[in-house]
């Protein structure tokens, strides 16, 4: 009988932690695809907007479509979580954009060879031939795709923390607590007489003493969310970067067509002329007329309605995370609500004993203050490891999101994997997160070279050294 009551409680007590949990997990999914409709709406929007911003562009744009096209396609694999470099993925379109447009302009007769557009293509980082532009654009999306991507990664993880926490067994000393808590009052013929509510808290707080350690790193988690969210709105914001993208690519270019006989003599000098001696610019008169005959307007005017429906996404995500914050530390009570005497009843309660009031006083939150709790007996120097293990997910969760703050990326890895239980408490599966390298003063191109580095060089030489000892010894 006693092992049937002791099973029966346990299984009501977990059935409880994980409707609890998928409720919470329910919430936590809401928020993600809330702003996740959001973003890949914004992202849409923008993409859309390519055609009326570039069409002034003719055959410039139209020739190239796929390759603005292949822009936002990867801005939306890297919001979605894929491991491009998003440096070097802005730095390779301007590299192509800036080959096709040195094409576009030169003679029909001049000869351009794929290693003369890759000379070209490296003198945006002297010349600087879309003026401010890329650089501007770079760092405002590195810093709104960052933190985007981040911030539901953040919803990600904290949803999956709360799944493997809430499938997490009670203990056996948890086992014994519930049982006299729920089911002794039967055997002393006190069925109809509910736990005293401060007898409940310290049953609950026993028994889910290593969920409650949770709640330091879980609220530094919220808080870090809602830092990212507040940043969303703060200028240049969220929607008027991802919006004003077409209308900063159609500036850049049109920089370039304005000053592009000056570009062009620069390149003459670096790169040679291309094809016969004596072609010319490769500038000619159409295309200066083409270029000055540009008229779209190049200020980003945002929708009136664009600002409001930020607000409002950020004001409902950061009131619906702060309900989240305390989770950890509210679930016993949460739990005592259903299974205690109210509060008026603090006499004619079962205290473990008899119908009674309940003496002792309540136990604080954790395993550490779990060391005097009178109803369950815990070796709090044996905390529970698979909670453990999600708090470390909790803090490297954490730490992506500071680091979105300032634009900063770092390799984002699986937080299924298994965590490394040494060194500074950061690295997931022996691997430690590695800061995205910082941002150019001007995009570099970092295109694949055919060029060995000095590292590679090195190594080579270190091979073949001990068979030219061997052949100088013959």
């Amino acid at each position: 009988m006693e092992e049937s009551l002791a099973g029966l409680s346990t299984r009501e007590t977990e059935g409880l932690i994980r409707e609890a949990g998928r409720s919470l997990q329910s919430a936590i999914n809401a928020l993600y695809r809330s702003f996740d409709t959001y973003f890949t709406d914004l992202h849409s929007r923008s993409e859309h907007s390519l055609q009326e911003a570039l069409s002034p562009l003719g055959p410039l744009y139209t020739q190239n479509i796929r390759l603005y096209g292949d822009l936002y396609g990867d801005l939306r694999r890297y919001y979605r979580g894929s491991a491009l470099n998003l440096d070097e993925t802005l730095s390779e379109f301007w590299s192509r954009l800036l080959e096709r447009a040195f094409k576009s302009s030169a003679p029909a007769e001049a000869s351009l060879s794929e290693d003369y557009l890759e000379c070209v293509a490296k003198q945006q980082e002297t010349l600087r031939p879309f003026g401010d532009v890329p650089r501007d654009l770079k760092v405002k999306m590195t810093r709104a795709f960052v933190m985007a991507r981040s911030f539901v990664q953040g919803f990600t993880v904290g949803g999956e923390v709360v799944r493997k926490v809430s499938q997490v067994p009670l203990s056996q000393e948890c086992v014994k607590a519930l049982m006299k808590l729920v089911y002794c009052p039967h055997c002393r013929g006190l069925a109809s007489v509910k736990p005293c509510p401060n007898y409940c808290s310290n049953v609950m707080k026993g028994c889910l003493a290593n969920q409650a350690d949770l709640d330091a790193e879980w609220q530094n988690l919220i808080d870090t969310m809602l830092q990212v969210a507040t940043s969303f709105s703060t200028e240049p914001s969220l929607d008027v970067v991802l919006s004003s993208i077409p209308l900063r690519i159609f500036e850049a270019v049109r920089y370039l067509q304005d000053n592009m006989d000056t570009f062009t003599a620069k390149v003459y000098q670096t790169c040679g002329t291309p094809g016969e001696s004596g072609t010319g610019s490769p500038t000619s008169q159409e295309q200066r007329k083409r270029s000055n005959s540009l008229t779209a307007s190049t200020e980003y005017r945002p929708s009136p309605t664009a600002g409001l429906r930020l607000e409002m996404q950020v004001s409902d995500l950061s009131s619906k995370l702060r309900e989240m914050q305390q989770y950890w530390i509210q679930l016993p009570a949460a739990l005592c609500i259903k299974l205690a005497a109210g509060g008026s009843s603090q006499d004619k309660c079962w205290n473990g004993m008899t119908k009674a009031r309940y003496l002792p006083e309540v136990m604080g939150d954790g395993l550490a203050n779990q060391i005097n709790n009178p109803e369950v007996e815990l070796d709090i120097t044996k905390p529970d490891m698979t909670i453990r293990q999600q708090i470390m997910q909790l803090k490297i969760m954490s730490n992506r999101l500071r680091n979105a703050l300032d634009g900063n990326d770092v390799d984002f890895q699986d937080a299924s994997e298994d965590i490394s239980g040494s060194g500074s408490g950061m690295c997931v599966g022996g691997h430690c997160p590695r800061s995205r390298p910082g941002l150019y003063p001007y995009p570099p191109d970092n295109r694949v070279r055919a060029t060995a580095t000095p590292q590679t060089r090195l190594y080579s030489l270190l091979i073949l050294l001990p068979w030219a000892t061997l052949l100088l010894q013959r």
